[in-house]
């Protein structure tokens, strides 16, 4: 994955010949202070420039040269070519063609291109002629005889007009068809004398008016670009291409360089995981959706900034760390998108702009979203992140150009477009959540609303199944509080842990009427529907589509413990039985993460302590003791990263919270009534009241 993420990112960086800046004759430089690293030749206006060097072109006489060998050529071509269906008349007037065409190499035949624009009426053209011999160009023709190749053919058909011979042979207008193709002009364009002569006038046109020295100033931000400048920055970047074309091997090095960079950084952010956050470097899945971030953020910054790369400020970076802070934790957020801003500095020419002012938006954002429990903390990171933009975007700009300047209205529309796109971060966060298997907190306080259609059917037909959940949630979440844990994850989860009772509410004890159907049943078979409930309870949470977090909650809650109640009851009536614990074992697994083996304690302690016939400290402490100190004891806590300290502060809370809910009352006096006194005389003020 990292290979692949390194091969990406450096194919979407930018080339060497790229152009480095965005800018046009008439606009604004938007960029910090340009100078020069070689000396830089000043050309004179380029709008000036091209009008006088159009001028130059349109009066240009073009140079032609007589190429002595087109008429040998020719004659060998046409004497290897004889009519074969002509009469000897026909082939006196072939000839008389074919000696015409002769006679005219001596003049000059030119192209017939040449011919009609030499020969047109409204503008007709000059030429001059190269002489090999004394190495010199003529004056330019004032008149041109020259013929061409269809001129000679229309001249000579017009002659045999009127005449028999096209009665007698009509095949002669075919073979002088084929004599006109063999044709070669002897009277050429030369080419290079043209452009050479024609190059010579036009660079008196682009001389240069002295030049900017080594660190000499080119243009510095804010300044309207004049065609003087603009013509200047051309100059600049042509320059800046030669010279790059002429370092050998530059474009070796400069793709090693790439490769080296993103690499350090890539390997950078896998060793702080490795250290930092062993558990999510160890995960495939999370690991490969931080590399797809890096990777698809990096293309989208990549295809932005070829587009305009000051537009590289509408990505809204601030999604990565939201997105990352949400699924994750903030260190791991911070530290990555800290990577992340780095990988995009070649996509930028302000590097030090850039990163400041990235890096104050996302620690805004991080701020701004501590926990994402509701979609409309968006709009709140959105304002802070904004915020954050202007503020340090001046800062930069008052730093780097010791000016007040304000944002331009273009700048202020970047950062406007940015804010209102983090919006799409909940978008991200719900395609991660179905790509990788994730769950947010938003997700966790949806399922956790009790109008939930599962959690709605079991209050209705497992109202003291409900009940059990909610206490069991209350006691397990307050415990995770205090040893740190997903205090929202096992929330929700302590609520769906027993759905899997609604297959058989009547089996357990917490729905039961007076009626117990187990008293009928023997202690396999009431043990085998009691333990059902967690595979029925899997069932339904896959039929209701509930996160896979969410399901193993409902597998592990009593991992691969005991029904114990129905196995001692069993044992007892049969003693000498060796009996199989399998017959009364959970499927598991066991509890394989802190929020799961909270779950199983705070599960176990609840049901029992319904049981106490007093609620002192000394009884409900005795009582989570023996509980938890029961399942450890299996080993069902051994595959769950929870520490003994965990353990004695999960105690610590449930023995608070249970005497909490069983805290002894106050016993209300009743009032007693008034004795009744037969010897009292009313008065006439009581008679009245």
């Amino acid at each position: 994955m990292a290979i692949a993420s390194v091969a990406i990112l450096v194919y979407c960086y930018p080339g060497p010949d790229e152009q480095r800046f965005h800018y046009k004759s008439g606009g604004v430089w938007n960029y910090s202070l340009l100078t020069a690293p070689f000396e830089l030749p000043i050309p004179i206006d380029s709008v000036r420039a091209e009008v006088q060097a159009d001028s130059i072109r349109t009066a240009f006489i073009p140079i032609y040269e007589r190429n002595d060998d087109a008429k040998k050529t020719f004659m060998d071509a046409a004497n290897n070519f004889t009519p074969d269906d002509l009469s000897a008349h026909g082939i006196n007037t072939f000839n008389r063609y074919k000696k015409q065409i002769n006679n005219s190499y001596a003049v000059g035949i030119i192209d017939d291109e040449t011919f009609n624009k030499i020969n047109s009426q409204m503008s007709p053209m000059r030429i001059r002629i190269y002489d090999k011999t004394a190495n010199k160009i003529g004056s330019p023709l004032s008149e041109v005889r020259y013929t061409s190749p269809q001129q000679l053919q229309t001249e000579f058909m017009h002659s045999l007009e009127g005449t028999q011979t096209l009665l007698d042979e009509p095949e002669i207008e075919k073979y002088v068809d084929s004599l006109t193709v063999m044709i070669q002009p002897n009277i050429v364009f030369d080419e290079k004398q043209s452009n050479s002569l024609l190059g010579n006038e036009l660079s008196h046109v682009y001389v240069s008016k002295g030049s900017i020295q080594v660190g000499g100033r080119i243009i510095d931000k804010g300044e309207p670009i004049t065609p003087q400048l603009y013509a200047l920055l051309q100059a600049y970047e042509k320059k800046m291409a030669q010279v790059k074309a002429e370092s050998n091997g530059s474009a070796v090095l400069r793709l090693v360089g790439e490769i080296a960079f993103v690499a350090l950084m890539i390997v950078s952010l896998m060793r702080f995981l490795y250290v930092s956050r062993r558990e999510i470097y160890d995960n495939n899945k999370a690991m490969l959706c931080i590399f797809s971030l890096l990777v698809v953020f990096g293309v989208i910054a990549s295809l932005v900034s070829s587009w305009y790369q000051a537009a590289v400020y509408i990505v809204p970076f601030a999604i990565l760390p939201i997105v990352l802070n949400v699924f994750f934790d903030s260190r791991v957020a911070f530290v990555t998108s800290i990577v992340y801003l780095l990988l995009c500095l070649p996509f930028t020419q302000l590097a030090m702009e850039f990163m400041v002012v990235q890096f104050v938006a996302l620690v805004a954002a991080l701020y701004s979203i501590k926990e994402f429990s509701r979609r409309s903390q968006l709009l709140t990171a959105a304002a802070y992140v904004l915020g954050a933009y202007i503020v340090s975007y001046l800062a930069v700009d008052l730093l780097l150009n010791g000016d007040y300047k304000e944002l331009s209205a273009r700048m202020l529309a970047f950062f406007a477009v940015n804010a209102v796109l983090i919006s799409i971060a909940y978008l991200f966060i719900f395609v991660l959540e179905k790509i990788f298997g994730f769950i947010s907190v938003v997700t966790l306080v949806e399922l956790s609303d009790i109008n939930n259609s599962v959690l709605r059917q079991l209050s209705q037909e497992c109202p003291g199944t409900f009940q059990h959940s909610m206490a069991v949630s209350n006691l397990a979440s307050d415990a995770a509080l205090n040893v740190g844990a997903n205090v929202q994850l096992i929330r929700t989860g302590a609520l769906y842990h027993d759905i899997g009772k609604l297959d058989n509410p009547a089996f357990f004890t917490e729905n039961q009427h007076g009626v117990n159907p187990h008293s009928t049943l023997d202690p396999i078979q009431s043990a085998k529907i009691i333990i059902r409930h967690v595979t029925d309870g899997a069932r339904r949470a896959d039929k209701a589509k509930l996160p896979q977090v969410i399901k193993d909650f409902i597998l592990q809650h009593h991992g691969r413990g005991t029904a114990k109640y129905f196995y001692n009851t069993y044992c007892n009536a049969h003693p000498d039985e060796n009996v199989d614990s399998a017959l009364f074992s959970y499927p598991g697994p066991n509890p394989q993460t802190r929020e799961t083996s909270i779950l199983m304690m705070a599960d176990a302690v609840e049901a029992a302590s319904r049981s106490l016939k007093d609620y002192t400290v000394e009884s409900i402490t005795a009582l989570v003791n023996k509980i938890i100190d029961g399942q450890i004891a299996d080993g069902l806590h051994s595959e769950a990263p929870i520490t003994f300290r965990d353990v004695k502060k999960i105690k610590e809370s449930f023995i608070k919270r249970l005497r909490t809910i069983y805290h002894a009352r106050v016993a209300y006096p009743e009032r007693k009534a008034p004795e009744a006194t037969a010897t009292a005389v009313p008065t006439a003020n009581q008679n009245n009241n």
